[in-house]
């Protein structure tokens, strides 16, 4: 009989939740997906374009590499959202990437939930205001 192994996990360090790097990220990875959906919902385009599109786009909040665009692209493509064609451009071929029904309404979608969480946002923080001014001027 073989002695029995036991795998332990490594306990993950806490994320740092005052930190605003952790929260722009977490914006970013959500915010990206979305971009490259409005990107594509103005007209097909190469992954290239897109990237800079959602740079331009999100006055560089969200920059999309290479890494996260192109994975992006391929579940949207596996999921009925996009579809590609390979075309040449410039004597270099490129997939072109362009949304189908399902896309445009997924589009639609994540634009209304977006705009769900951004008035819940804003709601917030103008309660966040008043708490922090009525704290202030607290006249006991």
């Amino acid at each position: 009989m073989s002695p029995k192994s036991t795998i332990t996990a490594v306990p993950r360090p806490s994320p740092d939740f005052t930190d605003r790097a952790y929260w722009a990220g977490t914006i970013k990875m959500a915010l990206s997906r979305f971009f490259v959906l409005q990107v594509l919902h103005d007209g097909p385009a190469h992954g290239y374009d897109i990237a800079r599109a959602v740079e331009r786009t999100t006055n560089g909040c969200c920059s999309p590499s290479e890494g996260a665009l192109y994975p992006t692209l391929r579940e949207f493509e596996q999921g009925g959202y996009l579809t590609s064609d390979t075309q040449v451009v410039s004597g270099r071929e490129r997939k072109v990437y362009t949304l189908t029904a399902k896309g445009r309404e997924a589009f639609r979608v994540g634009l209304a939930a977006w705009m769900d969480a951004t008035s819940a946002l804003l709601e917030t923080g103008r309660t966040a205001e008043i708490r922090a001014g009525k704290e202030g001027n607290c006249s006991c």
